[in-house]
C-alpha cells in the first residue's frame, strides 16, 4: 500500500511552529554546485584541518555469538585496553566532557584568557550554536529581551524567537556594539511602553563580527563591562551578564598593510606565544572580576567544525545549570570528536596548540591580504570616513579604474554595499532594493560566486535601505581562485 501520509501539522507545539529557518542554511542549495567560489560561509579553509587521515577499524559483524553454545573469541576486546581515553570518550559520559579534556582546556584560559577571579568554572558544549541556545534559556524568560549589535549573527536571533526572546538592537560603530549607546537604552528603559522589563543580558561577538568584521578595543570592552556592574546592583537587576560568543578570538589579522608597504612581520616568524598573545584583543574574562561574563569558546574555526565541540568559560553558577540543561538535552559533546581533538592537543601541549594557532593566523591574513590586494589592483578606491554603522572606520568606494595601493583596515568579512537607486527596475519603481538585493544575490550564485545577503544580519530581521543593497564576503574558504576570479 502507498500514498501520501495525512497532514500532521496540528499536532505541532507553539514552539515548534515558532522555529524559524536558518538564513545562512537556506544557502545551502548552492553549495553543491559545481566550480563554485563560496565567499558566503564564513567557513573555514579543509586545507587548515589538522589530521592527515581518519580511520577506525572496525569490527567483523559476527564478532560476538548469537547462539549460546557457540564459542566467541575477546581478541578485539584487548585492542580496546590501549586506547584509553577513547574507550571512555565512546561511552556515555559527562554532560562536562572528559575530564582530560577539561583540564587541557582550563590551562588554556588561564594562561590566554586571565580571568580576573579565581574560582571560574570550564565546561564543554557542543559548538558555539548550541551553547548560545543553552545560555539564553537559562538566563531569560519569554517575553524577555536581549542586547545585540544592529548586526550580528542570524543564527543567534533565531535560537531566540521561537522563546519569544527579543532582540534589543544596540548602534555600533568600528569597534561593534557602542557603549554610550547601550548605556542610553539602559538608562531610558521604560518598561511600560516597550511590554517587557529591562534587559539583563547582553550578547556580542567582539572579534570580528558577524557581519561586519568589526573588533572591539580595550577602552571599549572596559567600559561595556562598567555599565554592566552599574545596571547591575540596583533593587530592580542584581545581575546584568555579557555572554561573549568569541569563535575567532586567535584569528585577529590586523590592520591590512598595501602590498608595497608590506614587510614580513617578526611577529609570526618568532616562536613566542607570549608576544602572540600579547598582540590580540584580550577576553572580557580578563576584566571581568564579578564573574559576569559567560565566554563560548569552540573548536569549529581552530580545529574543525564536524568536531561539534566547544567550551564556556564562567561563575560555577551558571556552569552547574548549563550543565543540568545539557544533561537532559546532548547529554554530552560527541565522544568521537572529544577523543580526537584531546588525542591532538595531547600530542601537542599547551605550547604546540599554540603554535598551531600562531600559524592559523598568518594564513588567513595572507587569505585576507590576497583579497584586498586584487580588488585595489583590479578597482579605483576612493577613501572617506565612514559614517553611521562604520564611524570611526576608513571606508571605500570602488571604480573600475586600476590603481595599486589601498590603505585601510579588512578583517575576516568584506561587507559590502550595492547601490541600486540607477537600477532601471529601481527607477520605474518595478522592484525594490530588497528584491534587487536577493535577484543579484540569485543571478551571482547562478554564475558560481556565493555571496550573503546583508538583511540576513540585522538583529530584528526587518532591515530595508531605500537604495541600497548590502553582502557579507568572506575569504576564509575561498583558497586561492580568488586570484582568478578577480582578475
Amino acid at each position: 500500500m502507498s500514498g501520501e501520509p495525512i497532514d500532521v501539522s496540528h499536532h505541532l507545539s507553539a514552539l515548534a511552529r515558532a522555529r524559524p529557518v536558518s538564513p545562512l542554511k537556506g544557502l545551502f542549495k548552492y553549495w553543491g554546485k559545481p566550480g563554485l567560489l563560496n565567499l558566503a560561509g564564513g567557513l573555514p579553509s579543509a586545507a587548515y584541518f589538522p589530521f592527515a587521515d581518519l580511520s577506525a577499524n572496525a569490527l567483523q559483524a559476527d564478532s560476538f555469538p548469537i547462539k549460546p553454545t557457540q564459542e566467541s573469541s575477546f581478541s578485539w576486546f584487548w585492542k580496546l585496553l590501549w586506547w584509553g581515553q577513547g574507550e571512555d570518550a565512546l561511552q556515555y559520559g559527562m554532560a562536562a566532557g572528559l575530564p582530560q579534556l577539561q583540564k587541557i582546556i582550563k590551562e588554556f584560559s588561564a594562561k590566554v584568557y586571565q580571568p580576573a577571579y579565581d574560582n571560574y568554572a570550564v565546561l564543554l558544549h557542543a559548538g558555539n550554536t548550541d551553547a548560545w541556545s543553552k545560555v539564553v534559556t537559562t538566563l531569560c524568560n519569554p517575553g524577555e529581551g536581549v542586547l545585540v549589535s544592529k548586526w550580528t549573527y542570524p543564527s543567534a536571533m533565531a535560537t531566540m524567537q521561537p522563546h519569544n526572546i527579543r532582540p534589543i538592537p544596540v548602534d555600533t560603530d568600528a569597534q561593534g556594539m557602542r557603549s554610550d549607546s547601550l548605556r542610553a537604552i539602559l538608562t531610558e528603559w521604560d518598561e511600560a511602553a516597550r511590554g517587557m522589563p529591562r534587559p539583563h543580558v547582553i550578547y556580542a561577538v567582539p572579534i570580528g563580527e558577524n557581519p561586519t568584521g568589526t573588533t572591539a578595543g580595550i577602552p571599549r570592552r572596559k567600559e561595556i563591562y562598567q555599565i554592566c556592574v552599574e545596571f547591575g546592583t540596583d533593587f530592580r537587576s542584581s545581575r546584568t551578564i555579557l555572554c561573549e560568543d568569541d569563535p575567532y578570538w586567535a584569528l585577529q589579522e590586523g590592520e591590512y598593510v598595501p602590498k608595497a608597504e608590506r614587510k614580513d612581520n617578526p611577529l609570526f616568524a618568532a616562536d613566542e606565544e607570549s608576544r602572540f598573545i600579547a598582540s590580540l584583543q584580550p577576553s572580557y574574562l580578563k576584566f571581568d572580576y564579578q564573574g559576569r561574563v559567560i565566554r563560548m569558546d569552540t573548536f569549529s574555526k581552530t580545529i574543525a567544525p564536524g568536531a561539534r565541540l566547544g567550551w564556556y568559560t564562567c561563575h560555577p553558577t551558571f556552569a552547574e545549570r548549563l550543565e543540568r540543561a545539557s544533561e537532559t538535552s546532548t547529554q554530552a559533546p560527541c565522544g568521537f570528536g572529544q577523543s580526537l581533538i584531546t588525542a591532538v592537543l595531547i600530542q601537542w601541549k599547551y605550547e604546540g596548540f599554540i603554535r598551531w594557532l600562531m600559524g592559523l593566523r598568518l594564513q588567513y591574513t595572507l587569505r585576507r591580504d590576497c583579497l584586498v590586494d586584487n580588488l585595489a589592483e583590479e578597482f579605483h578606491l576612493t577613501s572617506a570616513p565612514g559614517t553611521g554603522i562604520w564611524e570611526g572606520a576608513e571606508c571605500f568606494t570602488g571604480y573600475a579604474k586600476p590603481r595599486r595601493s589601498v590603505n585601510g583596515y579588512f578583517n575576516e568579512k568584506l561587507p559590502v554595499k550595492v547601490h541600486f537607486e540607477h537600477h532601471p527596475a529601481f527607477a520605474a519603481k518595478r522592484m525594490t532594493a530588497a528584491d534587487l538585493e536577493m535577484k543579484l544575490l540569485e543571478e551571482l550564485a547562478e554564475a558560481g560566486v556565493l555571496f550573503v545577503p546583508g538583511a540576513y544580519f540585522w538583529a530584528t530581521g526587518d532591515y530595508a535601505d531605500p537604495t541600497a543593497g548590502h553582502f557579507r564576503i568572506s575569504f576564509s574558504d575561498a583558497s586561492v581562485r580568488l586570484i582568478d576570479f578577480l582578475h
